[in-house]
């Protein structure tokens, strides 16, 4: 693997994770983004970013049982050398609206945009005339399969899925997964990119929609929202039963906060206009379900600017 300049075109809560953690790890990184807005939202998230690593960094010092495995291994751990790296991607991480200057030279482009199948698309379509003819290209979808947008890339020989978890510096993941038009030499160099980021690379050997993450996560988030949105509990409630019931550290609400509603509320929408994505079983266990309150609840939300953590609120108040 010889990749240098890498370009993830989005700054949403994961492409502005995924740009940092890869200029923290010494690439040479560009975020893409379409608007001047654009820049000082994803800006804002470096900031946020920039501040976390430090603090997470400083608490990783004190061996207290923390560790985010993204940043450094146990037995190598140096305090102030993973500071300055933290400095270093801060300083030379670029935001840029222009696609000229952002794709010039670049070796892998990371698409982390909103998952809506024909924002994609045009953007694939447009992508192509401004890569040299080594860029590889990947997409970040959590839920839709790369051979969807394969031929639109121009390139389906160099195009694979390579999905992250939230929280990339901490929970370290990245599925890794091929369509069937991929070189094996570039599913081979993925793997290797993922752990050069710091991530445990986890192949996935068949086409899945959900990959291996989402395949559980999804279900799990529909039905909490299904809870609220259809009347029977309130997100407080359907949490305490998630996380008093199980042990897990967060319920549904909570994890819709994190990754923010506008996600939660694409991801509903794919459910209900595309129900080719759900098995004849899945279709069966989700017939109850009611898409449209579900979508009706978000969208309430969206339009209140309530989208979660990074805007201080969602289903919760964070400025408390």
């Amino acid at each position: 693997m010889n990749y240098k300049k890498v370009v993830v075109a989005g700054g949403g809560v994961l492409g502005s994770q995924i740009a940092f953690q890869a200029a923290y790890c010494g690439f040479d990184v560009t975020i893409w983004l379409r608007s001047e807005g654009s820049v000082k939202r994803c800006q804002a998230k470096i900031d946020d970013l920039k501040e976390t690593y430090i603090k997470d960094i400083k608490e990783m010092a004190k061996d207290n049982g923390f560790w985010a495995r993204g940043l450094a291994d146990k037995d190598s751990f140096d305090k102030d050398e993973c500071l300055k790296k933290v400095e270093k991607a801060y300083e030379t991480l670029k935001l840029v609206v222009d696609k000229k200057e952002a794709y010039a030279g670049a070796d892998l482009v990371i698409e982390s945009m909103a998952e809506i199948t024909e924002e994609k698309i045009a953007y694939y379509k447009d992508l192509g005339q401004y890569l040299d003819e080594k860029t590889v290209i990947v997409t970040n979808s959590s839920t839709l399969l790369p051979s969807t947008f394969a031929k639109y890339t121009g390139r389906p020989e160099k195009f694979l899925s390579l999905h992250f978890a939230n929280h990339i510096w901490k929970q370290n993941t990245a599925e890794v997964m091929a369509q069937a038009k991929t070189d094996s030499k570039y599913f081979a160099e993925l793997v290797e990119f993922a752990n050069a980021i710091r991530m445990v690379a986890l192949p996935v050997l068949k086409e899945k929609n959900g990959y291996l993450l989402n395949s559980m996560l999804v279900p799990f988030l529909l039905s909490g929202m299904d809870l609220v949105a259809g009347g029977v509990s309130d997100p407080v409630s359907v949490d305490k039963a998630w996380t008093l019931g199980t042990g897990s550290p967060r319920g549904p609400f909570q994890i819709v906060d994190v990754v923010g509603v506008q996600t939660a509320y694409n991801i509903v929408l794919q459910f209900q206009k595309v129900p080719g994505l759900l098995s004849p079983l899945l279709k069966k266990m989700m017939m109850p379900y009611n898409f449209k309150a579900m979508l009706a609840m978000l969208k309430a939300k969206l339009d209140a600017g309530e989208t979660g953590v990074a805007a201080g609120k969602g289903f919760y108040d964070y400025t408390k």
